[in-house]
């Protein structure tokens, strides 16, 4: 039995992957491509042990856990992070590419202490969030999870830094997305200083009201705003509000309790 050979999963797996990241290799005695790919990821595992660890499980010996994640096709290798699968490839991939992707799929080596600052961040504790996450970004300044949360941190002080910051992420990266949000509500915030490159129109107080409240934290009465707004004069400032509500959406999480609970008077405004 090779010492990177687990016959306890929910030991030797999940609950090792809470503290550092676990590679598991599924494969069975009778694959040929797993024959090949098993001495690599050895090789690696034993070059990287500080970062990852890898574990070997045989789907003949353990066809339930095999079933459980769906294995169809072997050698299939997935990475857990915090008890999940956070990335996975199917077949005997050529050793380089293997460590391309590990370099993509790896969380941070501060992956705890931005797992922090996030929570920090939605406490609102922005101060304490900033001085955890300049030392994160010291270390990795390409970490876009980093990189992210701190255009959100900036985004309630200095807007244009904010955006700035959110430019750094590329296109095609997980957190586009939300750079785009922050970005958005930048321009938003942006408007509390020069309300007068606004469209003079009835309706301006009132937005320029939504993004003050927004910018105060007030998230739940800037949605409402926002939404009264759509209903009255959606077009104004190129569909700003409903920009705004998206990306307060985007920020906050689908999970979010208030985002659960303005999803629905949202689509309404709309529809």
């Amino acid at each position: 039995m090779s010492r990177f050979d687990t016959d306890n999963f929910e030991l030797d797996v999940i609950e090792r992957s809470r503290e550092k990241p676990v590679l598991v290799d599924f494969w069975a005695a009778w694959c040929g491509p797993c024959r090949v790919i098993g001495p690599v990821l050895e090789r690696l595992a034993d070059q990287n042990g500080d970062d990852w660890e890898l574990r070997k499980l045989d789907t003949e010996k353990h066809p339930m856990i095999a079933r459980q994640y769906r294995i169809t096709s072997i050698p299939a290798v997935k990475l857990f992070v915090d008890g999940e699968v956070k990335d996975e490839f199917v077949g005997a991939l050529p050793e380089q590419v293997i460590v391309d992707w590990l370099k993509k799929a790896l969380p941070s080596r501060f992956h705890e202490q931005l797992k922090r600052a996030e929570a920090l961040v939605a406490e609102g504790n922005l101060g304490e969030a900033h001085h955890l996450l300049w030392e994160v970004l010291e270390n990795e300044p390409d970490d876009q999870h980093g990189i992210t949360l701190m255009a959100q941190v900036e985004l309630y002080s200095d807007p244009s830094k904010a955006a700035e910051t959110a430019e750094r992420i590329p296109l095609g990266s997980d957190r586009f997305e939300t750079a785009e949000a922050i970005k958005a509500l930048s321009r938003l915030f942006r408007y509390v200083e020069t309300p007068d490159v606004l469209d003079d129109a009835p309706i301006k107080t009132d937005y320029l009201n939504a993004i003050r409240l927004l910018r105060e934290g007030n998230n739940e009465a800037a949605l409402e705003g926002f939404i009264d707004i759509i209903l009255r004069n959606r077009y104004y400032d190129d569909d700003g509000a409903r920009k705004a509500v998206i990306a307060i959406f985007k920020l906050l999480g689908e999970d979010h309790e208030t985002t659960r609970t303005y999803r629905n008077p949202f689509a309404n405004a709309l529809y």
